[in-house]
């Protein structure tokens, strides 16, 4: 077998191994839903410190990845609340707030002890590690949820996924038959313009989708599609121009032939906030 094929196997492999976690934990319950989120948000800190400390910071492992578990479990007594129907669990709740009240200045207090040049850019990098990794995968918890009026429906998360996916294929279809002009050639020059559109095109197709097997207002899921494909390729590019700068291919090597949890879900840590903000915003209004 040449070294081309076998590659392909691999990643074909890994990526139908990927796929059966993923409907697994979204069908078996929300809390294995919520277990899958957990995990790919410690390992993407993980992945994204490592990118940090090759660029020259040295990031407080320990304490990063402490406030995105935190962040985490605590929307989870939320989360929980809203799946069971219980009152919520107020004190969990407010301890895990007001850990975060403290985390900025813990955060400054332990860069005295650490005698490093660059105490700036390591708490930096830090924070930068719970916001950008933890804290939209925190507000995945909820994006289903909003889709369905507060059911729990696998689907609605499966279909957010799909919505990504869609975009990345029908962006690498129509970019590689006709993509002429770059998109961002010095972050990433396979991109294109053209297929940028077509990823969008595919992206509102399978808006379309879900909105008819989840249920749901087409108006919804279209906008949320539309704003999920442009913001997941910043996505994209912003994890590609971390990469660039630490002069890595890849976030890490959890998943032969896709690279590591960032690589496989950077569009996700972008579009996440910008979905839930339209979603909030469409409850609120409609």
């Amino acid at each position: 077998m040449g070294d081309k094929l076998r590659n392909v196997a691999i990643r074909t492999l890994s990526g139908a191994v990927l796929l059966a976690v993923v409907l697994a934990a979204a069908y078996i319950s929300p809390y294995t839903y919520a277990a899958l989120l957990l995990l790919i948000c410690v390992v993407g800190m993980v992945e994204f410190y490592k990118l940090a400390r090759k660029n020259g910071a040295e990031p407080q492992y320990a304490l990063g990845l402490v406030s995105g578990v935190v962040l985490f479990v605590t929307a989870c007594f939320l989360f929980a609340g809203y799946v069971d129907n219980k009152p919520l669990d107020v004190d969990m709740f407010v301890g895990g707030l007001l850990y975060f009240v403290v985390l900025i200045p813990i955060c400054f207090i332990a860069e005295l002890f650490a005698k490093s040049q660059t105490p700036m850019r390591n708490i930096a990098a830090t924070l930068l590690g719970v916001w950008y990794v933890a804290f939209p995968l925190t507000l995945m918890l909820f994006i289903p949820l909003m889709l369905t009026g507060g059911e729990w429906r696998a689907e609605a998360f499966l279909f957010y996924l799909f919505i990504v996916w869609a975009n990345d294929v029908f962006a690498f279809l129509v970019g590689i038959t006709c993509g002429r002009h770059r998109l961002c050639e010095r972050i990433s020059p396979k991109k294109s313009w053209e297929g940028f559109f077509g990823g969008i095109v595919g992206a509102l197709a399978m808006g379309a989708v879900g909105a008819a097997v989840v249920g749901g207002s087409y108006g919804v899921w279209l906008g949320m599609a539309g704003i999920v494909a442009v913001t997941g390729v910043l996505g994209d590019l912003v994890e590609s121009m971390f990469k660039r700068e630490a002069d890595v291919k890849d976030s890490g090597n959890i998943m032969p032939g896709h690279g590591g949890m960032l690589d496989r879900f950077d569009a996700l840590l972008i579009s996440s906030p910008f979905a839930f903000v339209f979603l909030a915003v469409m409850a609120l209004c409609f």
